[in-house]
């Protein structure tokens, strides 16, 4: 018997441009996106998938974008609301949860004895192969969940699933950091993030629920392939799953899971920024230790085509209409360590978005200027640490004889000391300042000045927390202190003197 269908049963929440949540059927969202603010969930990667989702069922329903012309009327008039009904109707029976041949998401194959725990759908709780510090899930005996929950958690699965043993290939952008520009409602985020796609690619472009579902044996070999375009990307088979309901049917306790499609020679993530590597080639972005918000340049348009797609498609679409710039980008995404399967951590962060991007394509080079100059006195604080830990530790002059070793020792405790997390943890607050300053009338030497004045101020900081620490100790701390904070007070003097140069032109 066919149960709960995506198209009307609530199960996306959504803020709405009053504040209000709600959850909401497949239709609803899509039809009331004008007056719908944003998509909202704790996890970050349901919140990637819930969009990646909807995109991938607004492809097939507009039949496009098929080119920019296309995408600028689509953003002109709005979603054709008659396309997207009769679309969603014609597929009515692909999106029952459950079903006997056609479960969302789902393959109906998977044997019952590859029992999992519900847990296994997501990184946020413990289950058999991931375990989470501050979970306290009992996996063997997690109860149970809704399943509005379980679909969102499945769609994440399909989205974000990581390497693993046992054949399990990572989904296509598992580690990629994913970008979202944010719109003044949630149909220009939509918009925004339609990359054009021609007409025959399109026409191939089928998500998991148009196709037939796999059998067993097809999962068994091992399947890699292509995407065939964004909307296959963002329906992934990466894991083949058979959701198993409780009695009452309103909640799922276990699944059974196998590995499903792997991938080779994706297609470009559209969300992704990307860098070169020099053997490699072309890579995506993956989510740094250190805050993102130090790598914030590589989510601006450039020359070089390295930032994300669906970043610079946002751009073209809004210099026509600057009311409805991007207000900011939502950047989400996980880090694991391939070939292991457990997730390190997920991050969602929102940034500011310049609107000076709409005019100005040297707004790129600026914050990368003026993120090398935090770097710069970050290495001054790297540098002078190192000195003070080494004159603690090894009571020795010069730096011969320093094996690896006793240099590893030196960083730990260089590490310890806290003062670059101080640094960069005050700097991260003048940062996003600093990117509100781009939408004002501000000139780049007067956002410049200021922005060295506040490197100079999180660099003074940091090192006097450390040297009211060290002035009460011991004669050689102090001496090691005297030794050290000459780096400091060189890469002080250097700011000083830049500042004077941009404040005299401004």
């Amino acid at each position: 018997m066919s149960r709960y269908n995506l198209i009307d049963e609530p199960w996306i929440p959504v803020r709405d441009l009053n504040g209000r949540l709600a959850d909401m059927g497949i239709k609803d969202v899509l039809l009331r996106s004008r007056q719908l603010a944003s998509i909202e969930d704790p996890s970050p990667l349901v919140v990637a998938a819930l969009h990646r989702f909807l995109l991938a069922a607004l492809y097939r329903a507009l039949k496009g974008p098929t080119d920019i012309e296309h995408a600028k009327r689509l953003f002109r008039d709005g979603f054709p609301a008659d396309e997207i009904v009769d679309y969603l109707e014609h597929w009515r029976g692909r999106f029952f949860l459950f079903d006997e041949k056609y479960p969302f998401g789902q393959v109906p194959s998977v044997p019952a004895n590859e029992k999992e725990p519900w847990t296994k759908l997501t990184a946020e709780y413990n289950s058999s192969s991931n375990k989470v510090i501050f979970d306290h899930t009992d996996s063997n005996s997690p109860g149970a969940i809704p399943l509005d929950a379980t679909t969102r958690w499945l769609l994440a699965t399909l989205n974000f699933s990581v390497s693993g043993g046992r054949g399990y290939r990572p989904s296509p952008s598992a580690n990629a950091v994913i970008c979202l520009p944010q719109g003044r409602c949630l149909q220009d985020t939509l918009l925004f993030a339609l990359v054009p796609q021609n007409r025959a690619i399109l026409d191939q472009d089928l998500p998991l629920w148009e196709r037939e579902p796999r059998g067993l044996e097809y999962f068994k070999k091992g399947p890699m392939r292509a995407p065939c375009g964004y909307a296959d990307l963002y329906t992934w088979q990466a894991r083949a799953v058979l959701l198993h309901p409780t009695g009452d049917g309103h909640a799922v306790s276990h699944i059974a899971f196998i590995a499903g499609e792997g991938h080779e020679k994706a297609l470009r993530e559209p969300m992704a920024p990307f860098k070169v590597h020099k053997e490699l080639g072309l890579l995506p972005l993956r989510l740094p230790d250190r805050g993102l918000w130090r790598n914030f340049d590589s989510l601006l348009p450039d020359a070089e085509g390295l930032a994300p797609q669906i970043l610079d498609h946002a751009v073209r679409l809004s210099r026509e209409d600057r009311n409805r710039f991007p207000r900011a980008v939502m950047v989400l995404g996980q880090k694991n360590d391939p070939p292991k399967a457990t997730v390190e951590f997920w991050r969602m962060e929102r940034f500011a978005l310049p609107e000076a991007l709409a005019a100005n394509g040297q707004v790129r080079e600026e914050i990368r200027q003026l993120l090398e100059s935090a770097e710069t006195a970050g290495d001054a604080i790297d540098s002078a640490c190192f000195s003070y830990c080494r004159h603690i530790l090894i009571r020795v002059e010069g730096d011969g004889g320093l094996g690896k070793q006793q240099k590893a020792s030196i960083r730990e405790m260089a590490g310890g000391l806290g003062i670059s997390t101080r640094y960069w943890s005050v700097l991260e607050r003048s940062f996003h300042q600093t990117l509100q300053d781009y939408a004002s009338e501000t000139q780049p030497d007067e956002i410049r000045a200021q922005w060295l004045h506040h490197v100079r101020t999180a660099l003074v900081d940091a090192w006097n927390a450390h040297r009211t620490s060290v002035t009460s100790g011991d004669a050689w701390a102090i001496r090691a202190l005297v030794k050290a904070e000459g780096q400091i007070s060189r890469q002080i003097t250097e700011l000083d003197k830049n500042i004077r140069a941009l404040e005299a032109v401004a």
